[in-house]
């Protein structure tokens, strides 16, 4: 009786070498959360050495992390695996495929779509095809090099079942001889486009930062300078108003330990000027200072993770405000690297200010549209010293309601209670006078804290922000206690994106800081300041941003006997 060989073959072969010559052409999209990890060969032997066919193929692993940071991206060539591999790593591609038995299996496919039957015969005649756990195929989603492998693989091991125990005789050799040289050319490609992949995939192993950290860099380099006459403090001393050129450089090191949480450390080093000691008041403060005299500090270090599917948790031990748990509600001017040039107009100073340093804090999601974010903060908790630790010294309370009106509009509304001993008493988040960081000096207050902040994109080019804040201060010391003050606050802001260039931004924003009045038995803010900025953000490249800007103070500290004071900075930010 004849061998069954060359039936066997010539089933299997056909639609073998036909998937592969059509997936190989797709198979060029991101590279999933898996790596190549071994090789396995599958050989259809006969006596003849000669004859012997060999067709690589990959076997997946999928316990190594998605996370995977090289620190040489020069290769034109690798550099774009890294962003395959990034782009893929914000994907939900953590889902393995399932072999399946029957076309009827996949929900997504029908009797009617033009490659119904040759699915049907794939599944059926060779066992070739697998599918999502979810029960869909996603045939129109583009097809991975690994998703490719693991089917060739499958169909591989199919051939070895149907071949084993079979010899080939003078027939099936000859025919076997005819398949390989028709398809020669094709076999020799796929062949080498698994060798490239794997070469890839080797330089990515050796080059990786981290299977568990990425390493995110920024550096600022500012040329800037103060204008004006006098002084803001009443010294009488003029302005310092030589031109300065200045750096901040930070570098983040965040950590993941199961792909949903994270451990964030930021080392900051720098030499940019405060301008506060340069002009006489808080408010001319630049918004990406790091007066640190170039020594290196731990800026921010928290860990967050979630519990369940609605809740995420903050821990923070270092440099932490709320700032690190809540919305801000300022989408194009809240960053310090590449948003406003002022410290006042980057966010809320009465809501995401508080002078805290360390703390907890939960983010709670109760639909796509409605949030609440929850912190408690305080100053000095690692100190054992009295008024200090964590319930003891200076700490604040503070919630915030988020709501999203559609994809246009985010509102926030906040409100907090906060509570200082006595000393480093901060209620303007060092933005305002100096009266209202300390409405009745450096005596215990508490303070009430409410706060709303939105953004509203009014057009797919124009977004607007602002805010508004509001404290309610009382005395708890002293010959004072109980005197009450009131602090008020607000900000507008309008942005032009893509304004000359894509990724570009012209914003003007002004707006009032934080301002003392209505005080027991002390002085307020018998006038107002006038905070205004104007500044152009224009991408030399996707790491490259310069930022030419400018702001005025009018009536500085609240006080219309002062000279207006002006800033101009160049800003040019670099990250990696």
């Amino acid at each position: 009786m004849k061998s069954t060989f060359v039936w066997k073959t010539l089933k299997i072969s056909p639609a073998l070498l036909g998937l592969s010559l059509f997936v190989t052409s797709n198979a060029y999209a991101a590279v999933p959360n898996q790596t190549a990890t071994s090789e396995s060969t599958v050989k259809l032997n006969n006596p003849l050495s000669e004859m012997s066919v060999e067709i690589d193929s990959l076997q997946i692993a999928s316990d190594v992390s998605p996370d995977l940071s090289p620190t040489n991206t020069t290769a034109d060539p690798n550099r774009e695996l890294l962003e395959q591999i990034q782009r893929y790593s914000g994907e939900n591609n953590t889902e393995s495929l399932d072999q399946v038995t029957s076309v009827g299996q996949l929900r997504d496919v029908s009797p009617g779509d033009w490659a119904y039957e040759a699915l049907r015969s794939l599944v059926e005649r060779y066992g070739c095809i697998a599918g999502y756990p979810d029960g869909t195929y996603r045939g129109n989603r583009a097809l991975t090099r690994y998703e490719f492998a693991a089917g060739l693989n499958s169909c591989l091991q199919q051939i070895e079942r149907l071949m084993v125990g079979d010899t080939p005789d003078g027939t099936e050799l000859e025919t076997l001889r005819r398949l390989i040289q028709e398809f020669e050319a094709e076999l020799a490609t796929l062949g080498a486009r698994v060798d490239n992949l794997e070469g890839r995939v080797a330089f990515l192993e050796d080059n990786q930062f981290s299977t568990t950290t990425k390493l995110r860099g920024e550096v600022i380099f500012n040329l800037g300078s103060a204008f004006g006459d006098e002084k803001a403090d009443n010294s009488g001393e003029d302005i310092e108003d030589n031109i300065t050129l200045s750096h901040r450089t930070r570098l983040n090191f965040d950590t993941s330990f199961t792909g949903e949480d994270r451990l964030r450390v930021r080392l900051q080093a720098g030499n940019t000027p405060e301008f506060d000691e340069a002009t006489g008041t808080e408010m001319a403060r630049l918004g990406f200072e790091a007066a640190s005299n170039n020594d290196v500090e731990v800026n921010d270090l928290y860990y967050r993770f979630p519990v369940g599917d609605n809740i995420r948790l903050f821990v923070g031990a270092n440099g932490f405000d709320f700032n690190d748990i809540a919305e801000i509600h300022n989408p194009i001017l809240e960053s310090s690297g590449t948003g406003a040039l002022n410290r006042f107009n980057r966010r809320n100073p009465f809501v995401f200010r508080t002078n805290a340093e360390q703390g907890v804090g939960a983010n709670i999601k109760f639909s796509d549209s409605l949030s609440l974010d929850l912190g408690y903060l305080t100053g000095e908790s690692n100190s054992p010293a009295d008024k200090d630790g964590l319930f003891d010294g200076d700490f604040t309370a503070i919630s915030q309601l988020n709501l999203a009106l559609g994809e246009k509009l985010d509102l926030g509304f906040a409100f907090g209670y906060s509570y200082y001993p006595g000393e480093d008493v901060n209620l303007s988040g060092s933005t305002g006078s100096l009266r209202a960081k300390e409405p009745f000096g450096e005596i215990a207050t508490s303070a009430l804290r409410f706060g709303i902040q939105g953004s509203l994109r009014l057009t797919p080019t124009i977004n607007l922000a602002g805010w508004g804040g509001y404290i309610d201060a009382e005395a708890e010391a002293g010959a004072r206690e109980g005197d009450n003050a009131d602090l008020w606050t607000w900000v507008a802001n309008v942005s032009f994106l893509d304004l000359g260039k894509e990724g570009a931004a012209l914003s003007i924003m002004g707006g009032m800081p934080p301002k003392l009045t209505n005080v027991d038995g002390g002085n307020e803010d018998e006038d107002t300041s006038f905070l205004i900025e104007a500044q152009y953000q224009y991408p030399l490249t996707d790491n490259i941003l310069i930022t030419p800007g400018a702001y005025v103070i009018l009536n500085p500290n609240h006080d219309d006997g002062n000279d207006n004071i002006w800033v101009g900075t160049i800003r040019t930010t670099f990250s990696f």
